[in-house]
């Protein structure tokens, strides 16, 4: 399944957040709502579903030494997690801090997975993709 776009969300006070209806169904009958949440260097944190972060998690370790400090970033930060009988996945509390999630969170699918974003951040981190233009590869691709 490609995800994509998706709605603003809010932090429980145990650090829950809701899984959108629009995926929870999908999530809970293709990996009985399995997910793994890691750091991603855009300082946001990524969900993925167990079975794509299987795949990555396989890529990574086959990377070879010189890519041990980006195989920590990825493998080290990652955390498994479930969606509970209220839909929610627990984020962990130092994930939560590294990637400044506190109430409100945007939670987008970006394909193959989601990110969970800061709302502050992830208008700064767009903001400066677009000020930097679009690059050739994106230029005859997306529509003007």
């Amino acid at each position: 399944m490609i995800y994509r776009g998706g709605p603003v969300v809010t932090l429980d006070g145990k650090g829950r957040l809701t899984v959108p209806a629009r995926w929870r169904d999908d999530l809970v009958a293709s990996v009985g709502g399995q997910m793994v949440v890691a750091k991603s260097p855009d300082r946001c944190l990524s969900l993925y579903p167990l079975r794509v972060w299987e795949q990555i998690e396989a890529n990574l370790l086959a990377l070879p030494a010189e890519h041990d400090a980006w195989r920590r970033v990825f493998i080290g930060s990652a955390t498994d997690v479930e969606i509970d009988s209220g839909a929610r996945v627990l984020v962990p509390p130092e994930l939560r801090m590294w990637a400044g999630l506190e109430k409100d969170v945007k939670f987008m699918g970006v394909g193959s997975h989601f990110e969970l974003w800061d709302l502050a951040r992830y208008a700064a981190s767009e903001d400066r993709a677009i000020e930097n233009g679009r690059p050739e590869a994106l230029r005859n691709l997306i529509l003007k």
